[in-house]
């Protein structure tokens, strides 16, 4: 049988300072519908905007990910959705009066702990898993970090640190599934560098932060005089150094505990795929801004996947919504590089336009004379000019800008393309367009049969005046 959806059997209300701000936060999770998904609402804020829990949401991941939208902020909210996945909840509203979420000892364990407690409800809708189909990688090598998905039949995630330290050195830990979330994972506390936390300290950075909600690695020789000094930073009567190599009055809950929390700070961040997914999942020495340029890889891969289902129909009898003299007016292409005849569909997401390709293409006298095929740069390029019409279309005066290719990524070509060849050119917008960028997702049919697809970046920029 299917598995349903899930939300709490009643609110959950949790108080404490947020790790960097050290402002005193209240926040609740609250039940929430079927396809509601995680969100969070600044009830602090005027018109107590709501941010949804969503990898193109977030704004910065150097001490924790941040998410904004609609003009608020929310920050250091990987451990709140870790709690919800491990525990197997679709559906939260958590409402925040402050603009982080409460550190409390560093983990989720009070996060888990409250929800076991309160239960949770099954609700009418079928949970939908993203499959996984094709294998999705993320590769830093300057910073030795790797996250890969493999399709798999359920999902699992691994994780191997190592930062070449005497103190911590390798350590891996895994989890297949969720079932011992909360026993394995969720109580395991975020760590840090001594010599990170100076930087923190001395910077403000940390207002809310204390040897009980955090694990302090010392990998350095230090003197007594430098450890009283941290234990009147940090008010408290004496710190010391274990014989682990950690400053904490407090003992390690587990042998491989960084690697654990690493392993919880990645389940929280791929929460923000927005969707269920299965799949293998191994990373090394991931990180928040990884693990967002991960969870935005396999956004994209479930967006196309959607889109690729639906393959447009064209009838050559249906009069077009733009012919060739419109689709001048919104483009400045001329012979012989304009590729587009018409459009035939176009909202403010997608386009569909049409290119009838014929022996009279002046490419074809050289490419090639015995056998000639359309070059695949120039079906890259016809997709880009639907894709521009369709961008340039939110903008009042269209003929005074311009879109400039970015970026070229993942195309893939399926079949040849030769003269009497009708073109469906579609196009997609993967993101809103922001700071002038558009992200779109390009396929080219010939009847039914898919003939190329690809991501295009582009760039609105304003014509010089002549």
């Amino acid at each position: 049988m299917a598995e349903k959806q899930r939300t709490l059997k009643a609110p959950i209300l949790f108080s404490g300072k947020g790790l960097h701000t050290g402002i005193e936060v209240n926040m609740t999770f609250k039940p929430a519908p079927d396809h509601h998904g995680y969100v969070f609402k600044r009830t602090d804020l005027p018109g107590q905007p709501i941010i949804n829990a969503l990898a193109e949401h977030v704004v910065e991941t150097s001490r924790g990910t941040v998410l904004e939208e609609n003009g608020a902020r929310i920050s250091t909210i990987e451990h709140v959705l870790a709690s919800f996945v491990g525990m197997g909840i679709d559906n939260v509203l958590i409402e925040v009066d402050g603009p982080e979420a409460p550190i409390l000892d560093g983990s989720a364990k009070a996060y888990a702990d409250a929800i076991e407690k309160t239960g949770t409800f099954e609700q009418a809708t079928d949970r939908k898993y993203f499959i996984l189909k094709e294998k999705v990688e993320y590769y830093d090598e300057e910073h030795g970090i790797h996250i890969i998905a493999y399709p798999d039949k359920s999902q699992s995630i691994n994780v191997l640190i190592d930062y070449n330290s005497r103190v911590l050195g390798n350590q891996y830990a895994s989890l297949e599934g969720p079932t011992n979330f909360k026993e394995e994972i969720a109580p395991c506390r975020t760590f840090v560098f001594l010599h990170e936390l100076e930087y923190l300290l001395k910077n403000n950075l940390i207002k809310g932060g204390d040897v009980d909600n955090a694990i302090i690695i010392v990998d350095r020789h230090i003197e007594q005089e430098e450890l009283d000094r941290l234990a009147e930073l940090f008010n408290k009567p004496k710190v010391k150094v274990q014989p682990e190599g950690i400053l904490n009055n407090v003992d390690l809950r587990f042998p491989n505990e960084p690697a654990r929390h690493k392993l919880l700070d990645l389940m929280g961040d791929l929460a923000l795929v927005g969707r269920w997914f299965k799949a293998k999942i191994i990373a090394t020495r991931p990180g928040h801004q990884s693990n967002n340029e991960f969870a935005r890889a396999l956004r994209q891969v479930m967006k196309k996947a959607a889109l690729q289902k639906k393959v447009p129909v064209y009838n050559p009898n249906v009069e077009p919504l733009l012919d060739i003299n419109e689709v001048k007016k919104k483009l400045p292409h001329r012979y012989p590089f304009l590729l587009v005849d018409k459009v035939i569909q176009m909202d403010k997401k997608s386009v569909v336009g049409i290119k009838n390709v014929t022996l009279n293409e002046p490419y074809f006298i050289g490419h090639f004379p015995a056998e000639p095929i359309m070059p695949g740069v120039l079906l890259i390029e016809a997709a880009a000019q639907v894709g521009g019409m369709l961008v340039l279309g939110a903008i009042p005066d269209p003929e005074n800008y311009s879109t400039y290719f970015l970026k070229i990524d993942k195309v893939k070509f399926k079949r040849k393309v030769v003269p009497g060849d009708t073109l469906i050119l579609k196009v997609d917008m993967l993101e809103p367009i922001r700071r002038g960028i558009a992200l779109m997702f390009a396929e080219i049919f010939v009847g039914n049969k898919l003939v190329m697809e690809g991501e295009l970046m582009a760039q609105i920029v304003k014509n010089k005046k002549q």
